[in-house]
């Protein structure tokens, strides 16, 4: 009995691997432990190029030739970037742009640090006023254009309305209408929008600043503006950085409550470059030279975008 179940035992023990499949079992391991991360990718991979990658490489060739969007594409090489060069409707877009952008950049930083400097510590205002501020950068842009649209309405807006009651009808025009007062108006409703955001940030900065440093400062016989300009505005260097590239980003990307408000007009002068692309690929049907504005437009992003995250890089 014992010898049986030795033999049956024995029997069904398999035999050791030999050299090679020890090699070939192991190298089939360590090649599915190195796809599974790329499996993983690969859905967003896919999903990446098809909706970024190529449409990003068609818009590139479309810029190189000259097609109102439908029929044959004649190539025309770099004459499209160098109308946008040439051309004054676009020089005007472009021109508005770098406006649009540097008051976008200056005005809300500068409120939003204001009024986190004078939230902070206040914690009975601080969760109310945060919430007041911040409301309008989660409205959608097109809510927000139809609340300035009222605003600005020359018959029954609360802009001249307000001119009236106060004596000052003299100064109430149509100021979407206007040329000379639709950029303003534009930025005024802008700087309503974006204000909450730096805010936010330069409150959530105030609080990695000590207290102890501010102690000190005081003791030393420092004012308010002293310990605003030696101990705020250096222990917020890097949040100065990051709101200030982010705000230029949103600001070039500006398009939503300009075309909503006045659509580029009156004429042309309210245009920036992500309005006039959008008015030659869909309104002239300048498909080569609409995507040659966007592209500069592109450029002008990266140019902030590129050594922001390079910066990031480098201080992570």
């Amino acid at each position: 009995m014992p010898e049986k179940l030795t033999t049956t035992t024995s029997s069904t023990v398999p035999p050791p691997p030999s050299l090679f499949g020890r090699i070939a079992f192991g190298y089939r391991e360590r090649v599915v432990r190195n796809l599974v991360p790329y499996v993983f990718l690969a859905p967003a991979v896919v999903i990446f190029t098809t909706f970024l990658v190529v449409p990003m490489g068609m818009s590139f060739w479309y810029s190189l030739t000259d097609w109102p969007g439908i029929g044959p594409k004649h190539f025309v090489g770099l004459d499209n970037y160098k109308t946008v060069f040439t051309d004054s409707d676009t020089q005007l877009a472009l021109k508005n742009t770098v406006i649009w952008t540097l008051v976008l950049i200056t005005v809300p930083t500068l409120l939003g640090l204001g009024l986190a400097t004078l939230l902070r510590g206040r914690e009975r205002w601080k969760a109310s006023a945060q919430a007041v501020f911040y409301l309008p950068a989660v409205l959608p842009l097109v809510g927000v254009a139809l609340i300035w649209q009222w605003m600005y309405n020359p018959q029954f807006g609360f802009v001249n309305a307000f001119l009236e009651k106060v004596g000052l009808g003299s100064l109430a025009i149509d100021w979407l209408g206007t040329p000379s007062s639709a950029v303003p108006a534009l930025m005024i409703s802008a700087i309503w929008v974006s204000v909450g955001f730096p805010m936010v940030l330069y409150l959530s900065g105030l609080q990695t600043i000590p207290d102890e440093l501010y102690e000190a400062a005081r003791m030393d016989g420092a004012r308010r503006w002293n310990l605003f300009r030696h101990v705020t505005l250096p222990g917020l260097r890097q949040m100065h950085i990051v709101i200030i590239a982010l705000e230029v980003i949103l600001a070039l990307q500006a398009f939503a409550i300009i075309y909503a408000l006045t659509a580029g007009g009156p004429g042309n002068s309210t245009q920036i470059l992500g309005t006039w692309m959008y008015a030659n690929l869909f309104s002239f049907n300048k498909v080569g030279y609409g995507s040659a504005v966007g592209w500069v437009l592109t450029a002008m992003g990266l140019a902030v975008a590129i050594p922001y995250v390079l910066w990031m890089t480098r201080a992570e």
